[in-house]
């Protein structure tokens, strides 16, 4: 019984206790519960003097930019910790760190693909950030100077710019006195504000490094305020580009898509582009171009060095058709020719097939839905015999004919075709490849 109540009661007082029982910390379990675990954790708490200067010249960089006086380790220290918002003006020329770029990239516009770039970061802001002025650019109230002040810091860089609007001037409503009630509109003059968008007179000229330029005259986003005038390419927008690409000779891509270029407006375009020293790729699809346009390509044609044309979905007919296949009947340098969505009928699809009897430069032909039948498939079977050139043939959404086609799918077998497709034609054949 004294043993049991010796083992179940306090220690008597001549015995010592364990000695973790006195001192907690030499028990680890016990420690490992008060003390997280930091890999980076370390006595010294007072940071370095060199990492002092560093924060020092990072805290006032816009004051003092230090960057190429500093060794490779310390001036990746400052790039990594300056902050994105600083001028533009400062760290254009200044700074070519691709991390850094990356960053201001990401901290304005989110996670992008870097690749469409060529995997610059640097180039992608600055595009994007050029872009973006010319976009928000509201004439007679946007100063040019915004536009100009930019170009020395980005032009070294900018090779692409990818236009998706471009703003109309504000209309301010009229006033009418209580006196003018009465009279009509025709009294008040057709005199109104201008309804012409950004000027590129002022800019291309100045991007020595351009090589594709896309543009849409339009609103992104209108929703309920849609009105016409918003979508409207004017003639003096349309007199302005083309004076401001024929100034720029670094040029070889150009797409005005959606932007109801008619047949005077392309004829403009195209009298200020013949003989341009590197334009290689024309994309006016989606437009209102009918045959007076279609011959100016025809021209453009012969005095070009394009390689690509894609006019689908525009209102070109038999005439036009004829003048692109008198241009192609000349082995012009074209190499790729899209005419989807047209209404070129039989008249000019023959056309287009004489002409390839004596052309041996095209290597793709896309002529899609343009009210195709018999006789146009009988002269591209003909055509498919001789020319040994033609790598690729879309003749989809035509009626073409079941009887009418068959010599047209039987030539495929023979010819150099490696893409052949004739879907939606009333041909029992698919497009197919070999």
């Amino acid at each position: 019984m004294p043993v049991m109540s010796m083992s179940m009661g306090k220690a008597p007082a001549g015995i010592n206790p364990p000695v973790k029982m006195l001192n907690p910390a030499a028990d680890p379990r016990k420690m490992r519960r008060i003390i997280a675990e930091d890999p980076e954790w370390s006595l010294a708490v007072v940071p370095s003097l060199k990492n002092l200067c560093l924060q020092h010249i990072v805290n006032h960089f816009e004051e003092k930019p230090i960057l190429n006086e500093l060794l490779p380790s310390q001036k990746a220290f400052v790039l990594e910790k300056l902050p994105t918002f600083l001028p533009l003006s400062l760290t254009a020329n200044l700074i070519s760190d691709e991390g850094y770029w990356r960053r201001c990239c990401e901290d304005r516009w989110g996670q992008r693909d870097v690749s469409e770039y060529d995997h610059s970061w640097k180039r992608m802001f600055f595009e994007r950030h050029l872009e973006n002025i010319i976009e928000l650019f509201i004439p007679d109230q946007t100063e040019p100077k915004s536009v100009l002040d930019v170009v020395p810091l980005c032009q070294n860089y900018v090779r692409r710019l990818k236009i998706t609007q471009l703003l109309p001037p504000i209309r301010k409503p009229p006033k009418f006195n209580e006196d003018d009630a009465s009279e009509s509109a025709s009294d008040l003059g057709d005199d109104g504000p201008s309804i012409d968008h950004f000027d590129f007179r002022i800019l291309l000229n100045k991007l020595t490094n351009l090589e594709e330029l896309q543009l849409v005259y339009g609103v992104r986003g209108c929703g309920m305020n849609f009105e016409w005038n918003l979508f409207e390419f004017t003639f003096s927008d349309c007199q302005f580009l083309a004076k401001a690409l024929q100034s720029c000779t670094t040029l070889k891509i150009l797409k005005i898509n959606q932007s109801n270029v008619d047949d005077d407006k392309c004829r403009t375009l195209v009298s200020n582009l013949l003989d341009h020293p590197s334009l290689l790729e024309l994309d006016l699809s989606h437009n209102i171009i009918g045959d007076r346009g279609a011959r100016a390509l025809g021209k453009l044609l012969n005095r070009s060095h394009l390689k690509q044309l894609d006019i689908y979905d525009n209102k070109i007919k038999g005439p036009g058709a004829q003048a692109l296949a008198h241009a192609l009947s000349k082995n012009t340098p074209l190499e790729s020719l899209n005419l989807r969505l047209n209404q070129r009928g039989d008249e000019g699809g023959q056309a287009l097939a004489q002409a390839l009897l004596k052309n041996c430069i095209l290597l793709n032909l896309h002529l899609g839905a343009n009210e195709l039948t018999e006789p146009t498939a009988t002269a591209l079977s003909h055509m498919l015999v001789h020319n040994s050139t033609l790598k690729r043939l879309n003749l989809s959404c035509n009626r073409l004919g079941e009887v009418s086609s068959a010599p047209l799918v039987g030539t495929y077998s023979n010819n150099s075709l490696k893409d052949h497709i004739i879907e939606g034609c009333g041909v029992g054949y698919n497009a197919s490849q070999h």
